[in-house]
């Protein structure tokens, strides 16, 4: 199982956590038990939806504005880089926040899927999507994520699924993941076992 490819989630990975969901459902008006914000969106008039998305979209500005990165990212995607294994990112963000990140941080992603290309995490779109954009196949793919969304959309496609335990919720996730680590520099051993 060679990896050839290596697909980031971006807020919570490569970015330590910023963004307060609690608070962005807040602002949007949502109860706190709504559940995701992104299909919550989906529900609502165009009118709510237009206002949710500005809403949204200042809170992901903060989050680039005052991101910093996860300890060991900048030596993890260099080296990658060496090895000539692909890097991409699959956000439920936007693709100029996460470009806006990799100016800010000297960062380069070698392709980039974001809410607005479609279907978005847990389904497999984004991690297809981006296996045929490197030409390689779901199984030599491995998909770096903090999220349970991320290990899902990882599995559905048929990638490797690996858990960034960065956060106290982690825990519940670690029956999805294939891999679980706790310093993203981690994902180099796992490939190099993996070669």
């Amino acid at each position: 199982m060679p990896i050839k490819a290596v697909i980031f989630d971006l807020d919570g990975t490569i970015t330590k956590p910023h963004l307060d969901f609690d608070a962005i459902r807040r602002d949007m008006g949502l109860p706190p038990d709504s559940g995701p914000i992104l299909e919550s969106m989906q529900k609502m008039t165009p009118q709510q939806h237009s206002r949710a998305e500005a809403i949204l979209f200042g809170h992901e500005q903060t989050a680039v504005a005052e991101s910093k990165l996860n300890e060991g990212v900048e030596q993890t995607l260099r080296a990658l880089r060496r090895a000539g294994i692909h890097i991409g990112i699959l956000t439920r963000n936007k693709r100029s926040n996460a470009l806006a990140v990799a100016r800010k941080h000297g960062l380069k992603f070698d392709a980039v899927v974001d809410r607005e290309d479609g279907p978005t995490k847990p389904d497999a779109f984004g991690v297809l999507k981006l296996c045929r954009r490197f030409e390689v196949e779901p199984s030599h793919t491995m998909l770096v994520g903090d999220y349970l969304f991320d290990l899902l959309s990882a599995k559905a496609a048929g990638a490797v699924a690996v858990l960034l335990k960065n956060h106290q919720q982690a825990d519940e996730f670690t029956q999805h993941a294939d891999f679980c680590i706790e310093n993203i520099r981690e994902i180099l051993q796992i490939i190099n076992e993996n070669q």
